[in-house]
């Protein structure tokens, strides 16, 4: 594992954790179902697990539409993430950004773990000026992470605020993250 250093105080940006309140459930075996259109993909392609898949062309020879679009959401997910930690190390917002929007597509169109609720948030925060934004953890509900230039914190949060209350969703919780030092002992 590489640390990535990133100090959004010193380049001037944010990330808000804009966390929607709506209940949700893993158990409902929507989670497992993906898990499990995963593992069918990589066992069809010959590979022990999707990471050991490294052409996103293998994905034509799956004769299972469902299972093809899910791999296809991991594989490049897997590229996102080291396209991000690039974006971050050249201090490239804006392209950090863009790939936020790339991997929230996924998950929406090819892994199908978004809801609407989510989607507003995301479509939201962009609309106000977020470089990019997308859903984290499981899916299915939870929490939004967005990218925003510091001086467009305050205006970003009021219009997802804005856009969930119009559309009769309860109020999401804010925060603006801020970087600290990892775990260690207490002394």
């Amino acid at each position: 594992m590489t640390p990535v250093s990133f100090d959004p105080v010193a380049h001037g940006v944010a990330l808000l954790l804009i966390d929607s309140r709506a209940r949700h459930t893993h158990a409902g075996g929507e989670y497992a179902a993906r898990r499990a259109s995963c593992e069918r993909a990589a066992a069809a392609l010959g590979a022990a697990s999707l990471r050991e898949v490294r052409d996103v062309s293998a994905l034509a020879r799956l004769t299972n539409p469902v299972d093809a679009r899910r791999a296809r959401h991991v594989l490049t997910e897997n590229q996102r993430v080291l396209d991000f930690v690039a974006a971050l190390g050249d201090s490239d917002y804006p392209e950090a950004g863009r790939i936020f929007a790339a991997s929230h597509a996924s998950m929406r169109d090819d892994f199908e773990i978004t809801t609407p609720h989510i989607d507003l948030i995301v479509d939201a925060a962009v609309g106000a000026g977020a470089f990019g934004a997308r859903m984290t953890g499981g899916g299915f509900g939870g929490c939004v992470i967005a990218l925003v230039r510091a001086d467009q914190v305050e205006g970003v949060s009021e219009a997802v605020r804005r856009a969930l209350r119009d559309a009769g969703y309860e109020e999401p919780v804010i925060s603006c993250t801020h970087a600290a030092a990892g775990a260690g002992p207490v002394r």
